[in-house]
Order: C-alpha cells, then sequence, then structure tokens
C-alpha cells in the first residue's frame, strides 16, 4: 500500500516538474515572481523551532572584487554609506617607446574612462539611448581622484609572502593620508590638487552618473573631425602637467621599463566621493562599477625623423594604462540608531525582532532551526525523524518589514547558506535552472528572489527540502546553522575574509554579499512577532502508512 502511494507522489512530483520547467517566462530584476509555489500538499507543519538574529559583520575583505560600489548611498532604514575606491594603474605595453631626437614628447590630452553597467536602447542619426544598471540615486557628487600613494602588494609579507594580500573595507584612512596631487607644474605632491581639477564642474564638484552615449571628437591636421562614441561611463579630463611629469620624465628615468618598477613607481588612482556643495541636503548616489574595465588614454606628440631634413616632424601618437591592477573598495557606514541597536542586542537565544540583512560591510541573519545546541545536537530533530514524513517541499519564507524599508531600494535577491562550514546547502546544488541571458535569476527553484506587491517587496522565500529530507533521512547528518545574506549574484559562491572574527565565531562571508551596496529588514523569529509575519519553517509531507 505504502508502495503504491509513494509511485503516485513519484509521478505528481515528475509531472510537477516538468510543468514548471516549461515555464519560460523569467521575470526582469525587481518584477514580482510568478507561479512561486510549488510541490505543495496539504497543510504545512510550522510547528519546527527557528531562532533567527542579527550578526554585525564588521569590516571585511574588499580588494579584487569583480565589481565595486563607487558614490553615496543613503538608506533610512540602515544609514549612510560611502564608497571609495582605489586602484592600482598597469602599462598596456610592457616597454612603451618614445622617440627623442630634438625634444620630450608632449601631452596633449589625458582622458580616463570607465564604462558603466547599462543597456542598449534606440539610435537615431548616429546617437544612441542607454538605460544605465545597478545606479541608486540621482544626485551629484564631489568626486576628486588622486594619486594612490599607498603601496598594493601581491603577496602578504606576514605569510613570507606565500599568501595573497588581503585589504579590507575600514582602511580608507590609509589611502587618505598616502594620496598625492599634482604641484603648479605637475609634480607629484602630497596634498597636491586632485588630477580631475578641470573647469568642468560635471568632472569634479558636480559629477553624476550620465547615461548619455560618449562622443568624442578628434580634429586632425587637415582639420577633419572624427567622433568616436561610446556607452556611458566615466569620462573625465585629468592633469596633462601631471602625467608629463609622471610618464615622461618617468620614461627618461626608466620608471616605464616594466610594470613590476611602473607599479612601485605609479601605484594607481584613488577615488575620493564626498556631498556635492550643489546637493543641500547631501548626495545621494551609488553605482556599481566594473573599473578592470577602465583605461586612461594619453595622447601626445613627439619626434619623426624625416629624410632629408634637419628638423623632425612632430607627429600625434597615444597610449594606453589600464585600470587591472589589484583594487579595493573602501566603505564607510554611518548607521541609523534602530539598525546599531538591533546589531548590539541581537540574542541568539530568544532571536531578533526584525532582521537587518545589509551588504557591503554591513550584516547578516543566522538561523537555527529545532532547536539546535551549540554542538548541533536537537531532541527536536530526533523527534522528526522518528515520524518517518516523506518531504515534499520545505520553505523558510522571510517576510519584509515594508513600513521600515519604506521607498529605500530593495536587494533583488538573499542567499541562505551553510555557515558553519561555510558552503553551500544540498538545495543549491540540486536546482539545475538557468537562464543564460540573465545568470542572476538562475537557480529558480532555490529561489531568494523577491516576491512583489503594489511595487513593493512583500517575501522572499528559500525552499530547503533536499537539506530537510536529508536531515530527517540521514541520521548522521547534521544540522547545521543557516546564514542569510543579500547577493550581486546567485553564481558567485566564493567566501571573503571577515576581519575581526563575529559574536558567533564567523570568520567568513559570501564574497556575493559584500558585493551588494543594498540592505532589507525583515521580520525575526521572536515569539513577539505576529504569527502571520513571524519566520517560520514549513514543511509539506506525506504520512507514512
Amino acid at each position: 500500500m505504502r508502495t503504491k502511494k509513494i509511485i503516485q507522489f513519484s509521478s505528481l512530483v515528475v509531472l510537477s516538474f516538468f510543468l514548471f520547467s516549461c515555464d519560460k517566462d523569467y521575470n526582469t530584476l525587481g518584477a514580482d515572481i510568478i507561479g512561486d509555489n510549488h510541490y505543495t500538499f496539504g497543510t504545512p507543519d510550522t510547528e519546527a523551532t527557528v531562532v533567527a538574529y542579527n550578526e554585525d559583520l564588521g569590516v571585511v575583505q574588499s580588494n579584487n572584487l569583480v565589481v565595486n560600489p563607487l558614490g553615496i548611498y543613503k538608506n533610512t532604514a540602515f544609514g549612510k554609506q560611502t564608497a571609495h575606491f582605489a586602484t592600482q594603474v598597469l602599462l598596456s605595453e610592457p616597454v612603451p617607446t618614445f622617440t627623442i631626437i630634438d625634444e620630450d614628447p608632449e601631452i596633449l590630452d589625458v582622458t580616463l574612462y570607465v564604462p558603466y553597467f547599462s543597456t542598449r536602447g534606440t539610435t537615431t542619426d548616429d546617437v544612441t539611448t542607454y538605460t544605465l544598471d545597478s545606479v541608486y540615486g540621482t544626485s551629484k557628487i564631489k568626486l576628486s581622484i588622486y594619486e594612490n600613494g599607498y603601496l598594493m602588494r601581491d603577496f602578504d609579507p606576514a605569510s613570507n609572502f606565500t599568501a595573497a594580500q588581503k585589504y579590507f573595507s575600514d582602511q580608507t584612512n590609509d589611502f587618505e593620508v598616502n594620496k598625492r596631487g599634482a604641484a603648479a607644474d605637475g609634480t607629484s605632491a602630497a596634498n597636491g590638487e586632485r588630477l580631475n581639477n578641470g573647469e568642468d564642474v560635471e568632472d569634479n564638484d558636480e559629477f553624476f552618473f550620465d547615461a548619455a552615449q560618449i562622443a568624442d571628437t578628434t580634429t586632425n591636421a587637415e582639420g577633419e573631425e572624427t567622433i568616436t562614441r561610446s556607452a556611458p561611463g566615466m569620462y573625465l579630463k585629468l592633469n596633462k602637467a601631471f602625467f608629463q611629469k609622471k610618464i615622461i620624465d618617468g620614461y627618461n628615468q626608466g620608471k616605464l621599463n616594466n610594470n613590476n618598477i611602473f607599479r612601485d613607481y605609479f601605484r594607481g588612482l584613488y577615488f575620493k566621493m564626498e556631498d556635492s556643495p550643489a546637493e543641500p541636503t547631501g548626495s545621494n548616489s551609488l553605482a556599481m562599477i566594473n573599473f578592470k574595465a577602465g583605461k586612461i588614454t594619453i595622447k601626445y606628440k613627439e619626434d619623426k625623423a624625416v629624410e632629408g631634413e634637419e628638423t623632425p616632424e612632430r607627429v600625434e601618437k597615444s597610449m594606453v594604462l589600464s585600470l587591472s591592477g589589484n583594487t579595493v573598495s573602501l566603505l564607510n557606514q554611518e548607521r541609523t540608531p534602530n539598525y546599531q541597536s538591533a546589531l548590539t542586542n541581537a540574542s541568539s537565544t530568544l532571536g531578533d525582532e526584525k532582521l537587518y540583512v545589509n551588504g557591503g560591510a554591513g550584516s547578516m541573519a543566522i538561523i537555527d532551526l529545532f532547536g539546535r545546541d551549540a554542538s548541533g545536537e536537537s531532541a527536536e530533530l530526533e523527534q522528526y525523524r522518528a515520524k518517518d514524513w516523506l518531504i515534499n517541499e520545505a520553505s523558510l519564507t522571510f517576510r519584509i518589514d515594508r513600513e521600515e524599508m519604506g521607498n529605500n531600494q530593495e536587494p533583488y535577491r538573499v542567499y541562505l547558506y551553510d555557515v558553519t562550514n561555510d558552503r553551500l546547502i544540498l538545495d543549491y546544488f540540486t536546482d539545475q535552472t538557468t537562464n543564460t541571458s540573465k545568470p542572476k535569476l538562475g537557480k529558480r527553484v532555490y529561489s531568494g528572489m523577491i516576491v512583489k506587491e503594489d511595487s513593493k517587496g512583500t517575501y522572499y522565500k528559500i525552499r530547503l527540502t533536499n537539506y530537510i529530507s536529508n536531515l530527517f533521512k540521514n541520521p548522521d547528518s547534521t544540522n547545521v546553522r543557516l546564514g542569510l545574506v543579500v547577493t550581486e549574484s546567485i553564481a558567485i559562491t566564493d567566501n571573503y575574509a571577515i576581519k575581526n572574527q563575529t559574536a558567533s565565531g564567523l570568520k567568513k562571508v559570501p564574497l556575493a554579499s559584500v558585493l551588494n551596496p543594498l540592505g532589507t529588514v525583515l521580520y525575526g523569529s521572536k515569539s513577539s512577532v505576529p504569527l502571520d509575519k513571524r519566520l517560520k519553517l514549513e514543511i509539506y509531507y506525506t504520512k507514512p502508512d
């Protein structure tokens, strides 16, 4: 009798999965999830003990990220975050060569270009429209770019140069006190003028993330104009006199012979963000940027020997410096009183009323199931195992505190993982759903995607079906501690270091959380939270005969 029921149920599961697989109408970022409930049978069990509480991550490793935040972002629930950035600068050509016959080359123009994430639109009269992605806020910001005077090593001397050097989110002061600018003659100088010191305030004091296509016009010796168009990005003119000294004089001193010498001689750029004087209430605009796609283009003129002429001809050329060396995100956070209080007063025994899950150098939620103790043992779990249930579906639904979140930008996705071992849970591995055009929409069954009503987030749901099933069936399986973080991309599963061990003993955090500047406030598991909002583990099951 029991075998027959199991066969019938298995057939139903296969049919349900087939129908789900046929659903190709993937949602766009931030859109509502349609058809979210699958494999639900009868009334779920919601009696399992769940304790969820806040964990302050403090300072996190933030070097060599795949994308970096830049700007100032204000969130009424979490506070104000200022994201600075530093990068090494490398020679695109290992050994550039300048021709010097009568005089040194002369720098004509220096341009910094770093593309933004954008979506191409329509093109009319050779002008293309774009929509920017991963930009939060539209205000103006004060941007100051300096020469970086702080050495960023490849390897850690404390490990006898065998381990990669880590840099952390709280090292802003190391770069601030070592920043260099341009003296009046262009010489590199401590406390010198910033390198983006042109008269156009959109290059500095009133900088903003512009969605307009970039059109660069050049004129040749015959007066003919050529227009080069590029996708939207940071496009700034830098101090010519500084680069005349740094590049041309450096070439004459042998500082451009290879990148090892050059990286120590010109240690890169430091991007400093401040409130713009054009914003009376302060700036509020931040973008996620792939700086490694950026470059500095230096246009110059140099000597060229002319046959039969004693005086050389001056010809125009260009060279490129890449931003592909070591990088570090520098994050300064001013937390709201409610946020700081929630982290300070977190309770690992009673659980918390609200869970503040915040990316960057922020915070996460830790979840204990079935009344587990510090060693992972649980009498409650043994009682569940004795029921011998066939698990149809298990999930955690995190309901969003819409009042506290207000109109703040909401993270598109959250990510649940095994904190005890710093690794993925079984449901992540078994979910093979993909989206080649938008990898962020992969792992759709495991989910964690935001569900919205009236354009505002309502909840995030994580499926634990395989994890719970294995936990019930396998007596040797461990009831691990779970962690919830925001994620920039569900495909990124590496971990980064936490500078100081957290209150619960955490030493690592998912890299995807460090990458995401956003946060969400969720209802927790404490008994004072109303039942319809409280975090619960829902288990749908089939009873044995």
